[in-house]
């Protein structure tokens, strides 16, 4: 499980109270972090622990589509229930609240993407992101289907280019997924997701400089209210958290591929003081850098 706590990204770090009370798992009720390319689940597999009932959770950075092949149930997102039966598919994106109540023997499957993997497969000029962030219950589609079960049966092998195939094949169900979204639902309109992708855009450029929520809005020329307006109708979060994700998936991926101290990663991401980078890297991931480095590695915390 990862923290249940949410780290805003400025000065004065504040507890997201109104989501506290919310279990984040990397996996519904796993403490490990992704372990593979993709996660590939049954829905079975897991829901008939849990007497075909998972309660509302949420996960810090893997997106989820689920996809029903027979039977039916109900999922709850956000607080709203929506029936499912056959050939409806869940999409739940990046940290959304979602749980489910499947009528037993329910057969379908869950595919899980880590948000490197997407970062790795979405430009942000091709519009998929505002998409995806639009949790909902979709009719799913013959090419959706056939794709899910390829993506499956390449996990469940040990060929050569294993993770090379995982990751096209989930980019590309990941894309047909955003034209069904884009389709049956809408994206938001051009001028929001210019702006958004100029937003994209600067944090890449200076999430290492530690700008705030404010210095964003006033380099895009809004307001941080609307800035954090535009965000949450985009991808369904804050400015804020975008931007200590992207900080915290750089930290994340200096920690896997670099032999570098914990210490002088956190100077490197523009933190004075590495306790404090730790505490914000634990209370984001649920793990402090040096636990998670280890996990990864399989080897001792520092």
């Amino acid at each position: 499980m990862e923290g249940s706590v949410l780290v805003l990204y400025n000065s004065n770090m504040r507890t997201a109270l109104s989501r506290s009370a919310i279990q984040v798992y990397n996996l519904f009720g796993e403490k490990r972090d992704l372990p593979d390319v993709v996660h590939c689940e049954t829905i079975a597999a897991r829901s008939v622990l849990h007497n075909w009932k998972l309660a509302v959770h949420r996960h810090a950075r893997l997106h989820q589509v689920l996809l029903i092949e027979r039977g039916s149930g109900e999922a709850t997102l956000d607080g709203r229930t929506f029936p499912l039966k056959s050939m409806n598919m869940v999409n739940v994106p990046v940290g959304d609240v979602h749980g489910y109540s499947f009528a037993p023997g329910t057969q379908g499957w869950v595919l899980t993407i880590a948000a490197e993997v997407l970062d790795e497969a979405l430009l942000s000029a091709e519009g998929l992101r505002a998409a995806l962030a639009q949790a909902g219950v979709l009719r799913s589609t013959r090419e959706i289907r056939a794709l899910m079960q390829q993506i499956f049966a390449e996990h469940a092998a040990r060929h050569f280019a294993r993770a090379h195939l995982l990751r096209a094949l989930s980019a590309a169900l990941i894309g047909l997924v955003a034209r069904e979204i884009a389709g049956q639902r809408g994206t938001p309109g051009a001028v929001d997701s210019e702006l958004f992708r100029r937003f994209e855009a600067l944090i890449e450029q200076h999430h290492l400089k530690r700008w705030t929520v404010a210095d964003y809005a006033e380099a895009l020329s809004v307001t941080p209210t609307h800035l954090n307006r535009l965000t949450r109708a985009s991808t369904g979060d804050t400015a804020s958290h975008l931007i200590l994700n992207r900080l915290i998936r750089e930290a994340r991926r200096n920690l896997v591929y670099t032999n570098l101290p914990v210490s002088m990663i956190a100077y490197a991401l523009g933190f004075d003081d590495p306790a404090y980078f730790s505490r914000v890297y634990a209370a984001a991931t649920g793990l402090s850098p040096s636990a998670f480095r280890a996990q990864v590695h399989g080897g001792e915390a520092e």
